[in-house]
């Protein structure tokens, strides 16, 4: 089982990963943003200013790549990294004594550190706050690009993957065409079997650089 801390430092993920699919991004799917997809299968343009799958491809990536640098550039001035750095670090200390003592089946140990939970759930929810906040700055932003300028510059799917990705059961997360949409004339997957929605290669791109980009900006969740 994977500790508290551990659980903290992949929370902005999973909230987007959550928050993506089930509020926005996702076309006539969109929640309480689909009206902003104009009634269409999926974000993005039949006459794109961008064309090509190269130029495409890259381009969605820069824009991921940009709002990464922003997004670690308001986490830098909201956030104090070294109180979060000092509080990661206490609670990671205390969640390994804690299981350490359990493997041991020391009953005084795990009585002495229970003592502190109360302590270490208070810290735990000061850090998730700590991270929490700058999303409330970041979210507008990510929001009127997303819908405003992406779906003028690129089309509906911007690559093709070599195999499905759509590995959550019962289209619960839909990142590339399926085959039955690839049959369909009146879809924007026809004939692009495995291709990758606009979304979700912005998401995959703005994923694999986060971590990377977070490290160059000292904005990491990784204790240093």
């Amino acid at each position: 089982m994977r500790d508290e801390y551990c659980m903290i430092d992949y929370l902005d993920y999973n909230f987007i990963l959550f928050f993506l699919d089930n509020v926005f991004l996702q076309g006539d799917d969109g929640g309480i943003f689909s009206f902003m997809s104009q009634n269409r299968q999926a974000l993005g343009s039949d006459d794109p200013i961008v064309k090509g799958a190269i130029l495409s491809l890259f381009g969605v990536t820069g824009f991921g790549i940009v709002l990464n640098i922003f997004n670690s550039m308001v986490r830098k001035k909201m956030v104090d990294q070294d109180k979060l750095q000092r509080i990661m670090k206490e609670t990671k200390g205390w969640q390994k004594e804690r299981m350490a003592a359990m493997r041991a089946k020391d009953q005084a140990k795990i009585a002495e550190l229970g003592k502190k939970s109360s302590y270490m759930n208070k810290m735990s929810m000061e850090m998730m706050q700590m991270n929490m906040r700058p999303m409330m700055i970041t979210f507008v932003p990510l929001i009127l690009i997303f819908y405003l300028v992406l779906p003028q510059l690129f089309s509906y799917t911007v690559a093709f993957s070599p195999i499905s990705l759509n590995v959550i059961p019962g289209n619960f997360f839909q990142l590339t065409c399926t085959a039955e949409q690839a049959l369909d004339v009146e879809h924007i997957c026809f004939g692009k079997e495995n291709a990758l929605y606009l979304w979700a290669w912005y998401f995959l791109s703005s994923i694999s650089f986060s971590g990377i980009i977070m490290k160059l900006t000292k904005t990491s969740m990784n204790m240093s």
